[in-house]
């Protein structure tokens, strides 16, 4: 195989696996593999993952790409995406001085909550307002960002504290690798609300911003422009994935990004939602923005001078996940030997359940919800279940807890663009399946139209960031790269049926907030 006009490799390092890919000019997927990556959970709400163990899976994944298909004498650039609002530790000469804390990470949750929490909202008012006003949003109280992470290591772990000379985000410790250069973007840094974005292409922290969070500022990674080239791979590492010594590296962006160019849907008020691991809806806008009541807020672009809505559900393909693992077949002795059924199975069976599951309701916060409400303590629920509730309608009821979440965070955000949409582009793992695609087109009330090759949509976004950044294409010829394979509009019958269970779902939360804090000291009592 040729590109005939030179190649881009692609990283995307999801929470719970890797995907790197190679893609020609014209934006087309050439070669795709995937491996998984394992999280240690740990008390206090521990979640990490060794960065070493990303890397090397990199270099393996690509170095068998390169030997099966013989382009890697073809790529000219390289860009990386991923999970964000992770923290990696990096010594000074760029060697991993600890786990990564993932962005489930809470243990910082108590000193991240001295430095802004209080009574509004679970906020001081006066500090939150501060950061709201330069950056748009302000640090989790909860402690599920790096301003919680790195608080956390330099008060709790001193001795990955002395080691660490940078606290870098995994797209920017991955485009280290390459390159042998630490840098980062506002973009990359969004989530540690630590850069004045009133300002487009002020390459500095905001002292201030710095100062309230209580973290160390020379540990901040020096910042570049979005989509700037860091530098070239080092040839070592060119050597080891067999590519070519000259391939430029371009700024990693965090998966919000990547899905906003891999969705095609990059001009102002064009929403796209991706149904993966966690679940957003996001879309280019104009201007700083921010609803605080649901953590809604715009961040740093693409561009220079661009934003993007931000916000996020915990869970989504996470749910179906664990059904799967813990319910279905949790590999206990119970159960048949070897049953493991796998997603499309799953999903096979949920569409031999009628829409609305007989009255079953799922709630998807079994990590507790980030928008259109901050409240870790949140916890999943079935309700509705009754004698005659078969297992077809719990799979589906889970599917169908997704898209009515959706639904709640699209209100808001409908409400924040000033507009109402009639379209969305869906990508990612979750919208492989027609009936969940089908489904968010019923409970949303939009036309929903499905990217090509949806599993690879942010791995798409980053190979066109890559050869953007680099200059073998322009922002249009990226935009038209991105194809739709499939459309599905809404069916008034089924719509009716999930109206009325998104009626009762809508409530739920509200209804169950008080009782959140008692089950999590009941959790820690018996912890």
């Amino acid at each position: 195989m040729s590109s005939g006009g030179g190649a881009a490799l692609a990283v995307d390092l999801g929470t719970g696996g890797l995907k790197v890919g190679i893609y020609d000019a014209r934006g087309a997927l050439m070669r795709a593999a995937t491996a998984e990556i394992p999280t240690a959970y740990g008390p206090g709400g521990a979640a990490t993952q060794d960065a070493d163990g990303w890397w090397s899976r990199i270099v393996s994944v690509v170095a068998s790409l390169t030997a099966a298909t013989g382009l890697g004498p073809e790529v000219r650039a390289v860009a990386c995406t991923g999970q964000w609002a992770s923290t990696v530790p990096v010594d000074a000469q760029g060697n991993v001085a600890g786990d990564c804390l993932l962005w489930m990470d809470i243990r910082g949750g108590d000193l991240a909550a001295a430095r802004i929490g209080g009574r509004a909202a679970g906020y001081n008012a006066s500090r939150a307002l501060r950061f709201i006003r330069k950056s748009g949003g302000a640090p989790s109280r909860y402690g599920a960002d790096p301003v919680g992470h790195i608080l956390f290591l330099e008060e709790r772990l001193p001795e990955v504290a002395d080691r660490a000379c940078w606290y870098l985000e995994p797209v920017d410790f991955l485009t280290m690798r390459f390159t042998g250069r630490v840098t980062a973007t506002a973009a990359s840094m969004t989530a540690a609300w630590l850069t004045d974005n009133r300002r487009p292409g002020a390459l500095v922290y905001d002292a201030e911003l710095v100062g309230l969070a209580g973290v160390p500022g020379a540990k901040l990674p020096p910042l570049v422009p979005v989509g700037s080239v860091v530098g070239t791979v080092l040839p070592d590492v060119a050597s080891a994935m067999g590519i070519a010594d000259d391939a430029r590296v371009v700024t990693g962006l965090p998966d919000l990004h990547t899905a906003a160019l891999g969705s095609g849907a990059t001009r102002r008020g064009e929403l796209h939602l991706c149904l993966s691991t966690t679940s957003w809806i996001s879309a280019p806008a104009a201007k700083k923005k921010t609803d605080l009541l649901h953590s809604i807020a715009t961040v740093p672009g693409v561009a220079e001078g661009e934003y993007l809505i931000a916000d996020n559900h915990e869970t989504a393909g996470e749910c179906l996940d664990w059904l799967r693992v813990s319910l279905v077949a949790p590999g206990d002795g119970l159960g048949p030997a070897g049953f493991d059924p796998t997603f499309p199975e799953l999903d096979r069976l949920a569409e031999t359940a009628s829409a609305g599951c007989g009255g079953v309701i799922f709630t998807p916060w079994l990590a507790g919800e980030r928008s259109p409400v901050d409240d870790r303590r949140a916890r999943a629920g079935f309700l509705g279940i009754s004698l005659a509730t078969t297992r077809a309608e719990i799979v589906r009821s889970v599917l169908e807890g997704v898209a009515y979440s959706n639904r709640w965070l699209y209100e808001p955000v409908r409400r924040f663009l000033s507009s109402k949409p009639q379209s969305l582009r869906i990508l990612g793992g979750g919208a492989s399946s027609d009936l969940w695609c089908q489904m968010h087109a019923d409970v949303l009330g939009l036309r929903v139209e499905r990217v090509e090759e949806p599993v690879f949509a942010n791995l798409r976004g980053a190979a066109l960031m890559a050869m953007v950044g680099t200059g073998m294409i322009g922002r249009e010829e990226a935009r038209g790269a991105v194809r739709v394979e499939a459309t599905f509009v809404p069916d008034p019958s089924r719509a009716a049926v999930y109206g009325a269970n998104y009626r009762v779902f809508s409530k739920i939360y509200s209804r169950q907030k008080p009782l959140f804090a008692g089950l999590e000291a009941a959790r820690e009592a018996g912890a």
